[in-house]
């Protein structure tokens, strides 16, 4: 088992930034339509990660970047406008959600996950005050609704819809509508500046605050996770290669660092993000008008809300290995990978 001790970490969270939309956002472009995907939402992917926020950091500090060497973020939740401090994060998938309350929990027993009663559905993609975290009671659906706007697939070298049997020749966009009270909220151990900025690939205007973390939240974040935690956000692990459900050691490729006991999970999630522009050997801008971003790697990331149990103690999350992630550039716990809170009730 890799020791913990003298662990190389980043600067730990100091500031939550809570952006407001100026109307709406995008998400991500639906698939193409066809007979097999009439509604068009399986490519949609909503809130936008932290990457999306380090490119606006970027942008803003664009005259010094080693200002951003040690950034570290984390989201995204939301919170209601007037109480940012008390954001919502994923809840657990041990909770068990009917209607909005959390009618009972699943507890691992050592041989499997079991609850004292029989529930037959429960509500997916619901979310939890963090200051409910020790003890929640009640949960809250998504703030926000998608508005699908129709639109035709246009040939590379002339304005005409281009006629496609395999691929079909429209798609849709999927605006975002926010609730008009509720933000958008992401952890940086960096501030900003308050202001008006441009926010995403559409670059729709929003309205960023940049609050110091209320101290009974640096408080939590600072309590080791012990032998059993849930994500708040979705996990990246494994190599620049493969991904896996629990870190690697970078000495031993195939030896994992955790000893998991049990895991509570669901499908894995997409895992991608933009570079940026690109660069020559003397890291020079080359990026030509017009020409896409670079992309990172495609991965699979364990969802957050996943539930671990483990036969060991971990420290917090912010002293974690940097080494436990993997690497693009930068480390993913740049992105606030695997961010996790204890969950003794597992």
């Amino acid at each position: 088992m890799q020791q913990l001790s003298q662990p190389k970490t980043l600067p730990a969270f100091q500031y939550l930034i809570a952006i407001e939309p100026l109307g709406l956002l995008y998400g991500s472009t639906g698939r193409f339509l066809s007979p097999e995907n009439l509604v068009g939402r399986s490519g949609t992917q909503f809130p936008p990660s932290a990457a999306t926020l380090s490119g606006l950091l970027a942008a803003h500090y664009s005259d010094r970047p080693n200002h951003l060497q040690d950034l570290q973020l984390a989201g995204a939740f939301w919170a209601w406008s007037e109480n940012p401090q008390n954001f919502y994060v994923p809840t657990p998938f041990n909770y068990l959600v009917q209607q909005g309350e959390i009618v009972d929990r699943l507890v691992h027993n050592g041989d499997q996950w079991h609850s004292e009663k029989t529930v037959s559905k429960v509500d997916r993609e619901t979310w939890i005050a963090i200051q409910d975290w020790e003890n929640p009671t009640q949960t809250h659906s998504n703030p926000w609704e998608y508005l699908p706007h129709l639109h035709p697939r246009l040939r590379q070298d002339e304005r005409r819809v281009a006629v496609d049997e395999e691929q079909g020749s429209l798609f849709l966009e999927n605006a975002i509508q926010m609730h008009p009270e509720a933000c958008l909220v992401y952890l940086s151990n960096t501030a900003i500046e308050d202001g008006w900025y441009r926010f995403g690939g559409e670059g729709h205007l929003v309205s960023v605050r940049c609050l110091s973390i209320a101290a009974e939240t640096l408080e939590m974040l600072r309590q080791p996770v012990g032998s059993s935690f849930a994500l708040i956000t979705s996990a990246v692990w494994g190599s620049n290669r493969l991904s896996y459900r629990q870190p690697l050691s970078l000495e031993n490729k195939d030896q994992q660092i955790w000893d998991v006991k049990a895991l509570l999970t669901e499908r894995p999630t997409p895992f991608r993000y933009r570079f940026g522009n690109r660069k020559d050997e003397n890291n020079q801008d080359v990026h030509q008008p017009h020409q896409p971003k670079l992309l990172s790697r495609g991965r699979y990331a364990v969802p957050a809300g996943s539930v671990y149990v483990l036969s060991h103690e971990l420290l917090a999350w912010q002293d974690w290995e940097l080494d436990w992630f993997p690497k693009e550039g930068v480390s993913l716990k740049r992105w606030g990978c695997g961010l996790a809170l204890p969950l003794s009730i597992a």
